[in-house]
């Protein structure tokens, strides 16, 4: 089903340079201060800074932005290459916090070689974040819209939420595209004394590499880029292809519900069940577990179908459906997934970064409604993929000042990308697109399994992405790490991963186990 979907796909993909002019060779400026270190206040083997750059890049003398900067030195000095930049996923994703993390993800040879700096990108965490009143936040409708009449409620209410978040966040609100950020990297590549880049990214962090790529191309050692985004897809293609993706993830899951006597929910009619509690969302009858108050939105099921497959964690996935169908609830239940209400005076709001970057408005209700249909083509069980979709409502009024293209690369570096065949929230075919449009200097590594994220799943997918940061080598162009097994063995050899912060494209959890 994937591939006969993607063949259909196929045709929606840009293959000339379209929207904006590729900006290779523009300079940037240093950041106006060098970095000074000392011990964080929430992890001390860490140290931490900020690096002021400025707030709109075309006026380098203007107001400015200090962001936050966590590093963990190389553990073997004798060793040291350099510094490893990283870029989170999201959008909203921490790099403080995934350098934090970072002894957990990355191999003891990375540790040794590099020292291992995360930071907050522009808009994000410590970094002046995307903010609004919480009290108009509070007010969004529900995304899926069902009418011109939900569509124009959504045109009125973007002006009141884009002009509150604007007024509370300040002049940064209007610079956050991944461009902007990918300047703030150079920036900090200069602050830490590099005279080229080396940078691993996942998942929305690839966006970040790609468009470093086409500023500073004659400036990169290293970019490994794990689970890519495509910047050159319209909004048809890209959410036709978010949809087959996370449809083929479902499929996946409910071959190994029937394989896997396991699986909380052997034995019955996987999709039947699941179909059974879509109707029940819809009607408002369907409640999560321990949360007897508000009954659960499709939108919040359908998240499950995603979550539920990034890790993969079938096995709770399994669980949760039982409870969700009157069954016994897992031992551990996961945060009620999707966008809620937030309590306090003030709700964040990434998604800006993503309205920046593409450019998903639809004319009219009519529009919407064909790309809703032709989703649920491509997804008969998921209908759509929940996170753009959730998202898509807040970008139709807002500026793209980073519009999707074909990217364009003109340096000598050869760049390695990853992804897996079944990863839901960044279809494969995504990262290779990516790859046709890069040309013969990316080589794609393709990981045969489940989930979001390659590094990490097993030795056939790190050690590649480990050689070519230390040493530069990259495995030869259509290299594939095939997964051997029944489906229900390979996944026990994975951590069972439920991301729980409710983020589109959500940056890497630590691993509790590796193969």
């Amino acid at each position: 089903m994937l591939a006969a979907a993607f063949v259909t796909l196929a045709a929606l993909l840009p293959l000339s340079p379209a929207g904006a002019a590729a900006e290779s060779g523009v300079s940037a400026v240093s950041g106006r201060s060098s970095i000074a270190w000392e011990p964080c206040q929430e992890e001390p083997a860490a140290e931490c800074g900020t690096l002021t750059v400025p707030i709109d890049w075309s006026k380098p003398d203007g107001p400015t932005v200090d962001l936050a900067v966590a590093r963990r030195k190389a553990t073997d000095p004798a060793a040291r290459i350099g510094s490893l930049v990283l870029g989170a996923g999201g959008p909203g994703g921490s790099g403080v916090e995934f350098a934090y993390s970072s002894p957990g993800f990355f191999t003891e040879e990375i540790q040794k070689r590099f020292d291992i700096v995360g930071f907050d990108p522009r808009g994000v965490g410590r970094s002046n974040p995307v903010i609004c009143s919480a009290s108009v936040y509070n007010e969004m409708p529900y995304a899926v819209m069902k009418s011109q009449a939900d569509f124009d409620k959504w045109t009125a209410y973007n002006k009141r939420l884009h002009a509150d978040c604007r007024a509370r966040t300040g002049p940064l609100y209007d610079h956050v595209d991944s461009a902007n950020v990918a300047r703030d990297m150079d920036a900090l590549r200069a602050a830490l004394g590099e005279e080229k880049l080396t940078f691993y990214g996942v998942s929305y962090g690839t966006l970040l590499g790609q468009m470093y790529a086409e500023l500073f191309p004659n400036r990169i050692r290293a970019l490994a880029l794990d689970s890519n985004m495509d910047h050159s897809l319209g909004v048809k293609a890209f959410l036709y292809t978010e949809a087959a993706a996370v449809e083929d993830a479902f499929d996946q899951f409910v071959g190994w519900c029937d394989q896997e006597p396991g699986c909380a929910l052997h034995g019955q009619d996987v999709r039947a069940v699941w179909a059974r509690l879509l109707d029940k969302a819809r009607k408002g009858e369907l409640y999560w577990p321990g949360v007897p108050d508000r009954p659960m939105t499709e939108l919040q099921l359908l998240w499950n179908g995603v979550l539920g497959t990034e890790g993969p964690a079938w096995q709770l996935m399994s669980e949760v459906i039982r409870a969700l169908d009157g069954g016994e609830p897992p031992s551990w239940v996961p945060p009620l997934p999707g966008r809620q209400p937030v309590s306090g005076e003030v709700a964040h709001l990434p998604t800006v970064i993503l309205c920046e970057d593409y450019n998903l408005r639809v004319r009219n209700y009519d529009e919407y409604a064909e790309i809703m249909r032709n989703s649920a083509r491509f997804a008969p069980d998921m209908r759509f993929n929940p996170m753009p979709i959730e998202d898509l409502p807040v970008c139709l009024n807002h500026p793209t000042t980073n519009p999707q293209h074909t990217l364009r690369y003109t340096g000598s570096a050869p760049i390695l990308l990853g992804n897996s065949i079944h990863d839901p929230s960044t279809p494969w075919i995504w990262s290779a697109n990516v790859n046709r449009q890069l040309g013969s200097k990316a080589v794609l590594l393709t990981y045969e399994g489940w989930g979001h994220r390659i590094y990490g799943k097993d030795e056939c997918s790190t050690v590649p992405i480990d050689n070519y940061l230390i040493s530069l080598t990259v495995p030869p162009h259509g290299f594939r790490c095939p997964v051997g097994g029944r489906v229900e063995n390979t996944v026990k050899r994975q951590a069972e991963l439920w991301p729980t912060d409710g983020l589109p494209w959500s940056g890497p959890v630590a691993l509790s186990s590796r193969s």
